[in-house]
């Protein structure tokens, strides 16, 4: 089954499409700049270089139709026509407490969606253009959510609720919700696999570390707790996002800088994390390392503080677990950056870990980067978000 994955931002399109049967990417790319000057797409087809062209995108809809041409292009194409496109799996960021695992796409999902628009602003509204516009141009073609929320949605109540009183979670469903949960669901899976094991008997931390990051805790077989909150800026420091601190501040720094609380919450998005106590430096892990041995001290600074959070993050959920089994880094940092890795491991000698130095150079591959007497295991596995939608949506169509 064919299984095209859509992956809409508010001006950037990501897509593959994959055979779920035998888990070949037959093709991907990625559409940017829609609806401004300068708008492209590029496409690389298995086993083939990757073309990039210029075309105008003056919305969504303009963009699905660029890579649908792509997909059946005679010299780059690799589907003779759209009938051979099976379904289409669409990544959506916020499913609110309505979805708990991925769905086919009704009228009623899609309202459901929009409903809780208003807990991911950036995100939901860029993922229905994505639906409608696949709609739109592909007919009949069924169409499945696969949420970013599903996975968390295990989580007890004294993980998910704030200290707030109750009545606004009652009003407003203000509580914990998660994100990434499409890769720590695949990523704790796969380490289960790896093990030869069952992720029900199993003790899980997942590491996803990118520009955007979270951890969460996989016990039973479920998430029962995860770092990101009510929107992602909740957690671990990342890459333009500040992660936990004193709500307070918000108010403190609106009164002070003559700004207003969502302009606050902006900067705390897009102007923080690494980004931010670098100086403004970087927000590239890459940048920040080399900038950092050449002396820079706010680099130096800005990794310290990001791998002693995550660290922290992987402490807690040691405890709340009573134990823990293996950890597990992914997604871009975690699976590439050498120094952030050795950086957390650093802090866990109390758990038993110790760091295969040799090992810990490997990037990008699946790995253990623990040594054979560590009681607790270290592994770095690649996350594979897109498979994992794909096969989420041949299994419901």
């Amino acid at each position: 089954m064919n299984i095209l994955v859509i992956n809409c931002g508010s001006s950037s399109l990501k897509y593959q499409l994959i055979d779920s049967e035998s888990e070949k990417v037959l093709a991907k790319g990625l559409c940017e700049r829609i609806g401004i000057d300068g708008s492209q797409i590029s496409h690389t087809p298995a086993g083939g270089k990757k073309v990039t062209e210029k075309i105008e995108m003056i919305d969504h809809v303009a963009a699905v139709d660029a890579v649908l041409a792509k997909l059946t292009d005679a010299s780059v194409g690799v589907v003779s026509s759209l009938k051979e496109i099976d379904a289409v799996g669409h990544r959506i960021v916020h499913g609110g407490e309505k979805f708990a695992s991925s769905v086919v796409i009704t009228p009623e999902v899609l309202e459901a969606i929009e409903e809780v628009s208003d807990l991911a602003p950036l995100h939901n509204p860029a993922n229905l253009i994505g639906i409608r516009s696949c709609q739109k141009l592909m007919p009949g073609v069924p169409m499945v959510a696969v949420f970013d929320t599903a996975f968390h949605q295990t989580m007890p109540k004294k993980a998910y609720l704030y200290g707030l009183p109750y009545e606004y979670y009652e009003k407003y469903k203000v509580r914990r919700y998660g994100f990434h949960g499409t890769s720590h669901d695949y990523v704790s899976a796969r380490i289960a696999e790896i093990f030869g094991q069952k992720r029900e008997d199993m003790k899980i931390i997942v590491c996803h570390l990118g520009n955007g990051a979270s951890v969460s805790a996989v016990m039973n077989g479920e998430c029962v707790d995860t770092s990101m909150g009510l929107t992602p800026l909740e957690g671990l420091i990342m890459g333009t996002r500040s992660g936990d601190m004193d709500p307070a501040i918000i108010g403190f720094l609106a009164q002070k800088e003559g700004k207003t609380a969502q302009e606050i919450i902006d900067i705390c998005n897009k102007k923080s994390g690494v980004l931010g106590l670098s100086g403004g430096l970087s927000s590239d892990f890459r940048d920040l390392a080399q900038a950092a041995q050449e002396g820079n001290e706010l680099a130096a600074t800005a990794l310290e503080g990001w791998s002693y959070r995550v660290a922290k993050y992987i402490g807690a959920y040691a405890a709340a677990m009573n134990g823990v089994d293996v950890i597990v880094f992914t997604a871009g940092v975690g699976e590439n950056n050498v120094t952030a890795r050795a950086q957390v491991m650093s802090y866990l000698g109390y758990l038993g870990v110790t760091m295969n130095e040799d090992a810990n150079t490997i990037r990008g591959e699946e790995v253990e980067i623990s040594t054979p007497d560590s009681k607790v295991k270290v592994w770095v596995v690649p996350t594979d978000e897109e498979m994992a939608i794909a096969k989420a949506t041949a299994a419901l169509v």
